[in-house]
Parts: structure tokens; C-alpha cells; sequence
């Protein structure tokens, strides 16, 4: 069963809280995105029950090894598609992040496969957004 588009949006914040700050509850991802603490223990539930994460006794979460690859690949597609859009289009930064998180939900993999091809054939290309 493919994921929906809040699902990917919720592994990919987890991946970039835990990044930034090691560890990540259920209100840290609240604070990131302004949402209200139910729907995010709605979320929190269903990628639970889904095989994405756990949560331990003191509230924080961890990836299971299949949300851990998941996040990485939906974080994958969200920096290559920025990249590609600032490359190609010469789009600013804060707007082709913000296109990409649209995009990043229903571009094909053929499609995808192409820009990853194309952005890591770059040089200047360095990861980072």
C-alpha cells in the first residue's frame, strides 16, 4: 500500500528533527508544522500501525528500517527536484523548496530518475539546501 501525501510529509519532518536536534516527540512536530497535538497523535498512530516508526516509553520517535528508508527517499526526491529546479529554471531557492514539496508527491519515477541523473551529473551540485 503506497503511503499518502501527509504520510510522506510527516516521515520527511521527522527526518530533518532528527537531524537538526537528535531526537524527535510528537510536539516537536507539532511546533514544526503549526498543527494541533491530536493530529499529530492521529498521524503519529497510523505510521505506527503502518511499520514507519516507533515510540518509545518517553515519547520519543524512532524509524523503523522501513520508515528510515522511506524518509530518506522522500527527502531524496525533495532535494533533487529543489536542485533541479533552481539549475534548470534558475527558480530562487525558497520557491523551488516549496514547489518541491508539492512535487515530490506525484512526479513518476521515470521522471524523477531523469532530474536525479541530470542534477548529479552537475558538478556544483553539493546535497545541501
Amino acid at each position: 500500500m503506497r503511503i499518502q501525501e501527509s504520510g510522506e510529509d510527516y516521515l520527511e519532518t521527522i527526518l530533518l528533527l532528527k537531524l537538526r536536534n537528535g531526537h524527535v516527540r510528537s510536539t516537536d512536530i507539532a511546533n514544526e508544522l503549526g498543527y494541533a497535538k491530536p493530529s499529530i497523535s492521529r498521524a503519529v498512530g497510523i505510521l505506527t500501525q503502518e511499520g514507519y516508526i516507533t515510540v518509545g516509553e518517553k515519547g520519543y520517535i524512532a524509524f523503523t528500517e522501513k520508515g528510515q528508508l522511506k524518509a530518506n527517499e522522500i527527502y531524496e526526491r525533495h532535494r533533487l527536484i529543489t536542485e533541479y529546479l533552481t539549475l534548470t529554471l534558475g527558480i530562487d531557492r525558497e520557491t523551488a523548496d516549496k514547489d518541491a514539496c508539492r512535487i515530490e508527491h506525484v512526479i513518476s519515477s521515470e521522471t524523477f530518475d531523469g532530474i536525479k541523473s541530470f542534477v548529479l551529473g552537475k558538478q556544483n551540485y553539493t546535497g545541501a539546501l
